[in-house]
């Protein structure tokens, strides 16, 4: 089923005011957020209507973006943060504009499910969000460390002092895979098999 040429242009217009926003509060370095590189690629996948890109998306941004989702919502039921990473958006010192545009973070998981459900889902999203994150993290690691850009040092934008750094990356690049972007494959396939035998009865 096609995509609406609607949602294409939105996505576009979105993007034209979200990178040059993000680009002078944040910097460069910030747009190598996965969540970031995500927004470029659905605006491609869009246009596309790409069921590889949807599900490679799909695949290394669901459970963090859904655990964003919750925790910015619970802090604004409840005043504290059940799992953090959302504090910012709380920061009188980041321009509200800029912190509204960080409402990408709630779209995207049913803006993919939605996509998938129309585009149907490709199995091979898992690996390439896996060489993506091979790729990525490194740089991550390397360039600009104080910044903890996707938690290549460690978890929460903190560094982790339980082990010597390169073993945590190496961990990383082993463990994330196996354990949220393999699984996410999993429950995607899972998904789309439902989604299929519904539409058949």
């Amino acid at each position: 089923m096609r995509l609406p040429l609607w949602l294409k242009i939105t996505w576009t217009v979105w993007l034209a005011t979200w990178i040059p926003l993000y680009w002078k509060q944040y910097g460069v370095q910030n747009f190598l957020f996965f969540c970031d590189i995500g927004n470029l690629l659905i605006g491609l996948a869009l246009w596309l209507e790409s069921p590889l890109i949807f599900a490679w998306q799909a695949c290394g941004l669901l459970l963090f973006q859904t655990l964003y989702t919750v925790d910015l919502v619970g802090a604004l039921l409840t005043g504290h943060h059940p799992f953090g990473g959302t504090e910012y958006m709380f920061d009188p010192g980041i321009p509200l504009p800029v912190r509204l545009l960080s409402l990408f973070h709630l779209v995207t998981p049913p803006l993919l499910l939605w996509a998938i459900r129309r585009r149907g889902y490709d199995r091979r999203g898992w690996k390439l969000q896996t060489l993506t994150t091979w790729i990525i993290v490194p740089i991550n690691y390397f360039w600009r460390p104080g910044l903890d850009v996707n938690w290549a040092r460690g978890p929460f934008f903190r560094e982790q002092h339980w082990m010597p750094g390169l073993a945590y990356l190496f961990g990383y690049l082993i463990v994330v895979p196996l354990s949220i972007y393999y699984p996410t494959h999993r429950v995607l396939e899972w998904l789309t098999r439902r989604w299929r035998d519904a539409a058949t009865k």
